[in-house]
């Protein structure tokens, strides 16, 4: 978890350097996706460990609370020195990756599924190939052809 929330915070940083310094955001757009990636990880963490039932509530609640400070302060940023719409435009994008993002996801996961099976009947044919042979072997044995 101190992964994600160092390198939010190091992607973060360099945002607000580079518009401090006068320069437009748009320059710095690695470092926003590298942000709102360090934060989507972080809450997956954050989920994880919950589901678990380990970690530290406090730690995990400490560590989203920066990141959402971080959100509403670029918030602020795309809303007044960017171009008009800008943040809703930014939240839509979001989303529309977000969910881009779990349907890969979700192939890669069935296409594992898929794989994974046909490595099951691939062992099972090949067992069933084995035991068939095997068979043939003691029946040609017992009879003598062998």
């Amino acid at each position: 978890m101190l992964a994600e929330l160092a390198a939010a915070n190091a992607a973060f940083s360099v945002i607000k350097s580079f518009v401090s310094n006068g320069k437009e955001l748009t320059g710095c757009a690695k470092q926003i996706s590298d942000f709102v990636f360090s934060k989507e990880q972080l809450e997956k963490k954050a989920n994880k460990q919950k589901a678990k039932g380990g970690g530290s509530d406090l730690e995990e609640f400490m560590a989203l609370e920066q990141i959402r400070e971080k959100e509403e302060e670029l918030k602020k940023m795309m809303i007044y020195l960017g171009r008009p719409g800008l943040w809703q435009d930014w939240q839509q994008f979001q989303a529309e990756a977000r969910k881009t993002r779990r349907y890969q996801e979700k192939m890669a996961q069935k296409r594992q599924e898929e794989i994974m099976e046909y490595v099951g009947y691939s062992i099972g044919f090949i067992i069933i190939v084995f035991f068939a042979g095997l068979a043939a072997w003691f029946v040609a044995k017992w009879t003598g052809r062998l």
